[in-house]
């Protein structure tokens, strides 16, 4: 480990309070300090029922062993329940995750899940790390997902025990219910009330009533302190009454208790929040699901926290603020929800939230990727229910201002890609086709820089059976198959591809002459050549590339014929014609600078000096490696650092500069290396 390195540590905060379970944080270090495995990591396996404090335990105990041991590649942790799709995992995401834990660039993930699993075992084959894997079902989920070293450690958390791995493959932690003891000294830490010593049994009473549960305790800790005048006795006496005659057992009736406590907005929150797409919700969600306006629902919020009803500590961790109703009381709350809430009621609270996240997935798509083209025009705003608190990078002329709005509105469609792809199950769940079609481009957008998330192929295939179904427009069909096409070949299917291709071909005799309609036609030629350049067939290509510029022209769209310049560009370096692939691709690569994509930007240049490089001319391709490499640096992409090297290497061979040629291969190799790309 080098000096003065900061080691990456992604854990939630530590809990406020925690008593006991010593037996098995020794049991857990006693391990670690006799493991002696090679190839495959020391796994904890801690299980029990729901709220026993498991998430808590495996927090202290990696927080532990990174502060006692050199687990030098880091302290990471996953929550696998926010990689469900209706209750089944997909532990490619995961594996995405892990990868970007790792410092592999999003772009550099492999498409196909084999890959994948290759590329995250090579990258974790020699790594010192503790991973920490929440909420796991089966062993079979995390058995792909550990690192391939006996340097680390995994610590797994479960409901029940994990019988499906192998004797031995795992240490069982199984974590009981508080003793008494611990279970008073842990009330006692929560409530710091005067009445559980001045009334010992009725103190008692409601330790027994939560079944040493540390989650039970919780929740009737803060029930005794929100009601501060009451005797303790009057106090168990009114919460017997009430777990009696609903007739629930353990931290169930506790939960039944507190939430008859609630205030009507706060009560109705908790049970929409039941029914609300994906695991996750924001303050602003929230408030488009419930109805209520921005202030009632951070009060009913507000008060579910009080409640033990909702945890509102990790909001501050995401761009988005996300939250996060466990497993357990989202349970709960579809319970209550199914006994008091109409379906007519869930249905409108649906719908309505549908609505109100197009908006915003379109508001984050438009500040992520520039004014581009789109076949739904931008939703109206929901009333009483503010936008996310996105800006606009077109506002503000300072370049630094501009690109951290950028970089905001791409994050925020990272952290609610999973609320995307369940709305836009909902939304097809439904009829509605024109939301489904409109949330198909932002998960666009979400694509171009995560390319190999199996969901997004689902997302567009949805869009094209939500156009098919609505029968009335022919860009949807044009755009949604084109769409679709792109991740199908670049998985390797290209049969399928085709065959949405053909499809949005036969469809642009639907279309009109608005300039919108001739964009389409554009695009889906464009996409075409695309197509054939993926099969090798540049010739075709660079005819069809060629169409779409001129097509462009005749619009007028200005980025839609540079970005063709480009691609006919580099078709024609593939055929050969480097005179023609030059003079094209210092004309997209002026424009791009015009315009500042940065991205095509760096890309550009580095096509151009492949070519320049080709025609002898050394000292220009050099220069503009070096202006690809900068670019390469700033968007933080060890693909292309590694690439770019690589040329540069080869480029300094062929003049004899031997000692710089081997710089740059030994660079090359680090960023390979340090991205999992070996």
């Amino acid at each position: 480990m080098v000096e003065g390195a900061v080691v990456r540590v992604e854990l939630p905060p530590e809990p406020v309070h925690f008593v006991n379970r010593d037996d098995e944080r020794e049991r857990a270090l006693r391990a670690v300090t006799e493991w002696r495995g090679r190839s495959r990591p020391l796994v904890l396996a801690l299980s029990g029922p729901g709220g026993l404090g498991k998430t808590e335990l495996a927090v202290l105990i990696a927080r532990t062993l990174g502060e006692r041991y050199p687990f030098m590649d880091g302290v990471l942790s996953v929550d696998l329940d926010n990689f469900r799709v209706d209750g089944v995992l997909d532990p490619g995401d995961v594996l995405s995750q892990l990868l970007n834990s790792l410092d592999v660039l999003p772009d550099q993930v492999r498409a196909q899940y084999a890959a994948r699993c290759r590329q995250y075992w090579n990258k974790t084959s020699n790594a010192k790390l503790v991973l920490l894997m929440d909420n796991a079902r089966y062993a079979s989920e995390v058995v792909p997902l550990l690192p391939a070293s006996g340097a680390s450690v995994v610590i797994i958390t479960s409901h029940g025990p994990l019988h499906d791995f192998e004797a031995g493959a795992a240490v069982d932690l199984v974590l009981p219910p508080l003793d008494e003891w611990a279970a008073t000294e842990l009330l006692e830490l929560i409530v710091r009330d005067h009445r559980l010593a001045a009334d010992p049994e009725a103190a008692r009473a409601v330790i027994r009533l939560c079944g040493g549960l540390p989650a039970a305790l919780h929740v009737a800790g803060r029930w005794v302190r929100t009601h501060r005048l009451r005797p303790l006795n009057r106090l168990l006496a009114d919460l017997q009454a009430e777990l009696e005659e609903k007739g629930v057992s353990g931290v169930e009736r506790i939960w039944d208790t507190v939430y008859t406590d609630l205030s009507r907005q706060a009560a109705l929150l908790y049970r929409l929040l039941a029914h609300h797409p994906g695991e996750t919700f924001t303050l602003h969600s929230a408030t488009a699901m419930s109805g209520l306006g921005l202030e009632d629902c951070q009060d009913a919020l507000e008060e579910l926290d009080r409640a033990g009803l909702l945890d509102l500590r990790p909001l501050s961790l995401t761009e988005a603020g996300q939250m996060r109703l466990p497993g357990p009381l989202r349970a709960h709350a579809l319970r209550r929800s199914r006994r008091e809430t109409s379906e007519g009621e869930v249905a409108e609270a649906q719908i309505r939230l549908v609505r109100w996240f197009v908006r915003q997935a379109q508001l984050a798509d438009r500040f992520a990727a520039g004014r581009r083209l789109t076949v739904v025009d931008l939703f109206d705003p929901v009333p009483g229910v503010p936008d996310v608190p996105l800006a606009d990078p077109e506002g503000v002329g300072d370049d630094e201002a501009r690109a951290e709005r950028v970089a905001r509105a791409v994050r925020w469609l990272e952290e609610e890609r999973h609320v995307l792809f369940a709305c836009s199950r909902l939304a097809h769940g439904r009829g509605m086709d024109t939301e489904v079609v409109a949330l198909s481009e932002p998960a666009w957008t979400h694509a171009l820089d995560h390319p190999h998330q199996s969901e997004v192929v689902e997302v567009f295939r949805r869009a094209v059976d939500s156009a098919v179904r609505h029968g009335g427009n022919a860009g949807w069909l044009v755009r949604t198959r084109c769409q679709l096409a792109r991740p199908l070949w670049e998985s390797g299917e290209l049969s399928e591809a085709q065959e949405q291709i053909d499809s949005a071909m036969s469809a642009l005799e639907l279309l009109g002459n608005s300039k919108r309609e001739r964009k389409l036609a554009a695009s889906a030629v464009e996409h075409c050549g695309m197509l054939k350049g993926a099969r090798g067939e540049w010739n075709a290509a660079l005819a069809d590339f060629t169409a779409s510029r001129d097509m462009h022209r005749a619009i007028p769209n200005s980025y839609g014929a540079l970005l063709q310049t480009y691609r006919m560009g580099e078709a024609s370096a593939k055929v050969g014609d480097l005179e023609m692939a030059h003079g094209l691709l210092s004309e997209a690569h002026a424009g791009f600078m015009a315009k500042k994509r940065e991205r095509l930007i760096g890309r550009s240049a580095f096509a151009l000096a492949g070519v320049l490089y080709r025609l002898g001319r050394m000292d220009e391709a050099r220069e503009l490696y070096q202006q690809s490499l900068g670019q390469a640096d700033k968007r933080r992409s060890g693909f292309d650092l590694a690439r770019v090297h690589d040329a540069l290497a080869e480029l300094e061979t062929a003049q004899g500069q031997l000692l710089e040629a081997e710089e740059h291969r030994a660079a090359a190799q680090t960023f390979r290396r340090r991205n999992g790309l070996v």
